[in-house]
């Protein structure tokens, strides 16, 4: 819906600019930031959605000099040096600096829902061509994706190459040092514990990375007969729930800084060490990204060493959470399936399966960005409900 101003004046000892809306709702605008933000082909190059003026030549004590209201739908301003401003009314709606508006706006930008499940989860699933094929079914995915944080994708062919090809339809894959893809399965001197027929406990992948993937595909060509089933567990639940039954462990966790590490040769060869708290907390103390990978924790722990006892009992009790039976889900991919997950949020691992003479478990995988998956989500979600 258009928005309509009923009255805009300028505060000259605030140097703020105030709106009343046809609603009844009221916008303040510190004239810094209207001059920042002219709309103008000197100020801004729209081609790009990119601001020209500089920092430099931006008066940031600056003031209205001439106000003026333009059938309600425009704000046209007159600077000191003479610089003119238009700015349009649903611009600057969208814009308001009320804490509500503000709110409603990020919510916009980042899509924030979260549904915490346990063992309880109703596993979203979608047909894989239907993904590839349909703008709708892709916005399906992705959103569900950030909401629920897993989604399984079924009918994918049982042959390498699908990873790819849900790479190239968000955008493109994570390039990591054991390649674009990679395969999972058991390999003579493996490079990595997912290399083996072993049970892996839960972890979320490549901590060792300042900036680990955000989101993970998995693959199943092909799946052993005993034995390999998959385990999840939503880490923003347990974290909420190690939060309320001991506040000191996670104090510890989302304060201590522990070493990761990852020596190998691959797409080529590789020497990584990272620093992260293994729940990791924003400005407004609530979970964005959990980094733990029991093998990849280095030897090496820049601590003092009378923090180093409580940290281990911090970590055991995470540990102990996550492996609950109320917490986890437990699965087993089928050839042609296609697990796809938040690697920030999520833990997963696996239960050990037999080796054999041949392979006989073997998954691809592959990375992506959180930037790109939610660029494309912002896209489709413009495309499905607005239908441009």
């Amino acid at each position: 819906m258009s928005s309509a101003i009923l009255k805009v004046e300028a505060l000259d000892a605030d140097r703020l600019v105030r709106i009343l809306w046809d609603d009844g709702e009221e916008s303040l605008y510190p004239a810094v930031w209207l001059r920042d933000n002219c709309q103008c082909s000197c100020c801004y190059l729209d081609s790009a959605k990119a601001r020209k003026l500089l920092i430099e030549a931006l008066d940031v004590n600056t003031w209205v000099k001439h106000l003026s209201l333009m059938n309600q739908r425009k704000v046209h301003i007159m600077w000191p040096d003479e610089h003119v401003s238009d700015f349009e009314a649903d611009w600057l709606k969208k814009r308001c600096f009320s804490q509500k508006s503000r709110a409603k706006l990020q919510k916009e930008l980042f899509l924030p829902e979260c549904q915490y499940w346990g063992s309880n989860l109703q596993l979203p699933t979608l047909d894989f061509e239907d993904v590839l094929t349909s703008d709708e079914h892709t916005y399906n995915w992705l959103s569900a994706l950030k909401k629920i944080g897993i989604v399984r994708l079924t009918g994918a062919a049982a042959q390498r190459g699908e990873v790819a090809k849900l790479g190239k339809k968000i955008g493109f894959l994570y390039l990591t040092f054991y390649g674009h893809t990679w395969q999972v399965q058991d390999k003579i001197d493996a490079n990595n514990v997912a290399y083996t027929t072993g049970k892996l406990s839960f972890h979320t992948d490549y901590p060792a990375l300042h900036h680990p993937p955000g989101v993970q595909f998995l693959h199943c060509i092909k799946q052993t007969a005993t034995g390999g089933e998959s385990e999840i567990v939503d880490g923003f639940n347990v974290c909420r729930q190690l939060k309320e039954q001991n506040p000191k462990a996670f104090q510890i966790l989302s304060s201590t800084f522990v070493d990761f590490t990852d020596i190998g040769v691959d797409f080529c060869d590789f020497s990584v060490q990272s620093k992260h708290k293994i729940i990791e907390v924003d400005n407004k103390g609530q979970v964005n990204r959990i980094n733990f990978n029991n093998s990849t924790r280095d030897t090496i722990f820049d601590i003092p060493v009378e923090k180093v006892q409580p940290f281990y009992a911090a970590l055991k009790e995470f540990v102990d959470l996550m492996n609950h039976k109320e917490n986890k889900f437990i699965f087993k991919m089928h050839p042609g399936d296609v697990i796809t997950f938040d690697n920030w949020r999520l833990l997963h691992g696996r239960r050990s399966y037999e080796a054999g003479t041949e392979i006989s478990r073997h998954l691809e995988g592959g990375y992506a960005d959180w930037d790109v998956v939610m660029s494309r989500l912002r896209i489709l979600k413009k495309v499905v409900k607005n239908g441009n």
